[in-house]
């Protein structure tokens, strides 16, 4: 088996795959319905879906892959595949996630996700700095009141909690 997987190295894709649908399985095996089941259908049903789909798709990648099948080189329209990677977007992208992360519970999520929104479209490029930060705040405190109102996930408020 170890000569085949370093001959086709798709199938270590294949294997992880089927690790994490197993996984996925077991777990959803695990959860207690009685607590939770509203009719016919309870929370079993989609982690047990998505991990049966994951082995499925295991399974039939290791069988086109062990026919012969291979996949393709990036073939993007316009990405230059000798580039290097761009480090500094990465960068400004993680340090925007991590400040939301650092921010959500001392500010709440209006303003966490505002610095989350704004802090990504500056790290993707965009510099208008009276438009982006309105739209980052619109952005933001939408989010926040679907998420609250009308799906039922609270997120803190923070300091605008009695305002919104």
């Amino acid at each position: 088996m170890t000569e085949k997987l370093r001959r086709y190295p798709e199938l270590w894709v294949c294997a992880f795959l089927l690790l994490l649908g197993g996984l996925v399985l077991v777990d959803a095996i695990s959860i207690p319905t009685d607590f939770a089941q509203r009719g016919p259908v309870g929370p079993k049903a989609v982690p047990v879906l998505v991990g049966g789909l994951l082995v499925l798709v295991s399974v039939l990648l290791t069988r086109d892959v062990l026919r012969g099948g291979k996949g393709e080189a990036e073939a993007g329209e316009d990405v230059d595949l000798d580039a290097p990677a761009d480090w500094r977007t990465v960068l400004l992208l993680a340090a925007a996630f991590l400040a939301n992360i650092v921010l959500i519970n001392l500010v709440g999520f209006p303003l966490s996700g505002m610095v989350l929104f704004w802090g990504s479209a500056y790290a993707l490029g965009s510099r208008n700095f009276v438009r982006d930060p309105l739209v980052a705040a619109a952005l933001s405190i939408v989010t926040y009141l679907v998420f609250n109102n009308l799906l039922g996930v609270h997120l803190p408020g923070g300091p605008l909690m009695g305002v919104l």
